[in-house]
């Protein structure tokens, strides 16, 4: 069977070309960039003609609309990507009398009460509309090792302490991307021709605080404390995170988390023909891996953290707090007075603070290594015109290891341009 999958470079469309092909299927790959035999050149934020669509369609028996986005971008909104290109899709599947059109929603979007929701639940009730054998289904949080989502948290699920908004009592039911591929590949071959609605879910339902609780668990680490966030206080925090690109808590985010993500299995139990995962059993052999994984996507941002901070905050202090005459008298032990004294101290404090920037700004090698040098040749100069600092109990200059330590971790994981 020629079936097209729309998004197939997504995580949910990787997976179900996966699958589709791993059943005999011959899959036309829908991606923005065709660069391989069976790609298909589309663009959801552009391609909201029904025409632009037909000659795509020829030969095609099943279309599969697994696009979508978090939230409106530069280049994309939520309402064309959700809504206008998929309905000039689904308008031209009928034209072409496309024998099955398959529309991967997002469960409760009923509801309606976020741009999300509305924009999804638009293009599944124009589908309803239109003479054409399809199938609606709404996946829960959807969890695979590769998943955004999954990986945002169980990166979560690592950190010592647990931030639970508003307690993290809210509902969920995640399915397994697996089970969720399972589901539209069986769909794709069903015979019986019809219209359905199916919630995809997983087989255990729990709160947010248990969801990862269990992930934590999963990876091998001992319990964490938890701490509970007022919900004003998270939504405070969406309003502003939600602005920066890429952000996984978004004001949008947070309303669907708040109201909650779960159904009921026994649909998604009937079409397999057993019941679906769950969240327990999500986190298996590859435990050690997705443990470093989640370790390493909090310690780079840490670090980076850390190093900025003592970088600018060590220009300040030389530059505004610390008294100037302290500073002159120990650059006289270097053998540096007068104006150059003064030269070589606000220029070492510009240096610092462009450091400091940089650091968060434009991370690289060159940095790290820049960085490492100028540390090298500070504690140089200390070591042999002030020895006297080395014998300091709070050890101002032998602090200087640990930050090496953290340029050189930074140097070697860092990708070369």
């Amino acid at each position: 069977m020629n079936i097209l999958v729309c998004g197939a470079n997504g995580f949910i469309g990787r997976a179900l070309c996966t699958r589709l092909e791993a059943g005999g299927h011959r899959v036309l790959r829908g991606v923005r960039h065709a660069v391989g035999p069976h790609d298909v050149a589309i663009d959801f934020a552009t391609d909201i003609d029904p025409d632009a669509w037909l000659a795509r369609l020829a030969g095609v028996d099943v279309v599969i609309n697994a696009v979508g986005i978090l939230a409106d971008r530069r280049d994309a909104t939520l309402d064309t990507v959700h809504r206008a290109a998929p309905c000039a899709l689904f308008t031209a599947c009928a034209r072409a009398r496309v024998r099955r059109v398959i529309q991967i929603s997002a469960l409760g979007v009923e509801r309606g009460d976020t741009p999300y929701f509305a924009s999804k639940y638009a293009a599944d009730t124009f589908l309803q509309t239109l003479p054409l054998d399809y199938r609606i289904v709404r996946p829960a949080l959807v969890y695979g090792a590769a998943g955004t989502s999954a990986r945002f948290f169980r990166m979560l699920a690592s950190l010592p302490v647990h931030a639970l908004p508003a307690g993290g009592h809210q509902r969920l039911r995640p399915v397994h991307v697996d089970d969720l591929a399972e589901l539209v590949a069986r769909l794709v071959v069903s015979p019986a021709a019809g219209h359905s609605v199916i919630d995809a879910v997983g087989a255990d339902e729990v709160e947010y605080r248990e969801m990862l609780s269990g992930y934590r668990a999963a990876l091998g680490f001992p319990p964490a404390a938890r701490i509970a966030l007022p919900g004003p206080l998270v939504g405070a925090a969406a309003a502003l995170v939600g602005t920066l690109p890429g952000a996984m808590l978004t004001r949008d985010t947070w309303t669907m988390l708040r109201g909650g993500n779960t159904g009921d299995p026994a649909a998604l139990a009937a079409v397999l023909g057993r019941p679906p995962r769950g969240l327990r059993s999500f986190i298996g052999a590859d435990a050690l891996a997705l443990r470093r994984d989640a370790l390493a996507m909090w310690r780079r941002p840490l670090l980076l953290g850390a190093l900025a901070i003592v970088w600018i905050w060590t220009a300040i202090v030389s530059a505004f707090v610390h008294p100037q005459s302290d500073s002159l008298a120990m650059l006289a032990r270097a053998h540096l007075t007068g104006l150059p004294a003064l030269i070589a101290l606000y220029a070492a404090c510009a240096l610092d603070f462009a450091f400091g920037v940089a650091t968060v700004a434009a991370p690289s090698r060159r940095l790290w290594a820049a960085q490492a040098a100028l540390i090298v040749a500070y504690s140089a100069v200390i070591a042999v015109t002030m020895p006297g600092l080395l014998a300091e109990p709070f050890g101002p200059v032998i602090k200087n290891v640990p930050i090496l330590a953290i340029l050189l971790i930074l140097f070697s994981e860092e990708e070369r341009p």
